[in-house]
């Protein structure tokens, strides 16, 4: 049993509150936190906090807005109440997956180097000289053959100047049609269409969008959390957004673990991550257990922001005739994993598991998932999966996490490493 240390449990996740409890010796901090009739959130914490070590169960599922607000007020209730150390336990970590929303869909505006764009007077050794200007205008060789009545393209200046120096620019003594110091202008830019850059945003890219992680990672500071624990973050960089210490932990163990447990003659099988970006994830178990390893690349193709964005998808890798085992950290609505497995058994994959770390399963995802190619999914209980082992029934199996974060909780409180939990091999 853990002495001085209290576990408060939110409205997200109760059985992984109570599992967690259970593994730690505790019994829940009692609290209350429920609702006025107008919607806001009331919470009074019912046991003495006061100098104790606080640990905040709340995972980022169901209503998200809700849960994350009650974090928030369970938070501040606790630094009122004279907590040492509050440590906010997010297993799935809201809005840890919108920093590069401007980016996602089609990069940044400036990215791509075309016709329409500027690009470097020299882009590189023994390469032709490029034009300056996206209409192929030499920037500096229109300004220095610039003079006191001509305009950009030698046309005349079409509006003199308010004090009637007729758009030149000089000194005393050094003006003239000579002089290198003179330079035309006009009052607007579009006056000379030829000096302004025709930009325009790539399609699909949202100017001015909010960044919502940088946001929750100051709304939990500013509310008094002292330290973050959370499970398999999307984009690990995310841990840089915060001002107080984050501890990453991997569901890494586990998978590996189900996959020599569970997948008969998986030393077979082929690891297959479903994109790019977790390529990562998928290639560290692939060598922690000497399997082979495949990549699904996709190839957007950006539309208009409204429309639905096409991608065809390329196998890199051969699975034929062999089990394959998707390897992600988050499935939301399905799509991307569902085509990933349909690709697989198109290539001659013989069984199809697809193995995450947080099954969310918005919408209509679980009937997504019942319909598809993958054989079997598994996932951890970060989110609750009642629902959806109600829907999915023998396609569906859940790994237990209460006994990981349980044991970084109790490394955390006696300021023990954590490292020891990720040395799985």
């Amino acid at each position: 049993m853990v002495k001085n240390i209290v576990v408060l449990g939110g409205n997200s996740h109760p059985e992984l509150v109570e599992r967690i409890c259970a593994s730690l010796g505790l019994s829940p901090c009692n609290r209350i936190l429920t609702k006025f009739s107008g919607g806001e959130t009331r919470c009074e914490v019912q046991d003495s906090v006061r100098g104790k070590d606080v640990y905040i169960i709340q995972t980022g599922a169901g209503k998200v807005n809700d849960v994350l607000m009650d974090l928030l007020i369970m938070i501040s209730a606790l630094k009122t109440g004279s907590a040492r150390r509050v440590t906010a336990v997010l297993p799935l970590f809201p809005y840890s997956r919108q920093p590069d929303v401007p980016y996602k869909k089609a990069g940044a505006p400036m990215s791509r180097v075309g016709p329409d764009s500027s690009v470097p007077p020299t882009p590189g050794p023994g390469i032709a000289r490029s034009a300056g200007l996206d209409n192929g205008t030499d920037m500096s060789g229109l300004m220095s053959k610039a003079s006191l009545g001509e305009g950009v393209n030698g046309s005349p200046v079409k509006k003199s100047a308010p004090n009637g120096i007729n758009g030149s620019l000089s000194r005393p003594g050094t003006s003239g049609p000579g002089s290198p110091l003179t330079r035309t202008f006009t009052t607007h830019n579009y006056e000379n269409p030829g000096l302004v850059s025709t930009f325009q945003a790539k399609p699909g890219y949202k100017q001015w969008v909010a960044q919502a992680g940088t946001l929750v990672a100051d709304l939990l500071t500013c509310a008094g959390a002292d330290h973050i624990i959370t499970l398999d973050l999307h984009d690990s960089q995310y841990q840089g957004f915060f001002d107080v210490p984050v501890d990453n932990l991997y569901a890494k163990g586990l998978l590996q673990r189900y996959i020599t447990l569970n997948i008969p003659n998986y030393k077979d099988a082929v690891i297959v991550s479903p994109d790019a970006g977790g390529a990562k994830r998928a290639s560290a178990i692939a060598d922690a257990l000497g399997l082979s390893f495949s990549l699904i690349h996709k190839e957007r193709r950006p539309t208009k922001i409204t429309d639905r964005q096409s991608a065809s998808m390329i196998l890199v890798g051969d699975v034929s005739d062999r089990v394959c085992i998707l390897i992600d950290d988050l499935i939301d609505t399905g799509n991307t994993i569902v085509r990933a497995a349909k690709l697989l058994k198109k290539e001659g994959a013989t069984q199809v598991y697809a193995l995450v770390t947080h099954g969310v399963l918005s919408g209509d995802a679980p009937d997504r998932i019942r319909n598809s190619c993958i054989d079997k999914l598994v996932t951890t209980n970060s989110v609750p999966q009642d629902e959806n082992r109600a829907q999915l029934g023998q396609k569906l199996d859940v790994l237990d996490i209460s006994q990981v974060i349980a044991e970084a909780i109790r490394r955390s409180h006696h300021g023990e490493s954590l490292s020891a939990l990720f040395a799985y091999n």
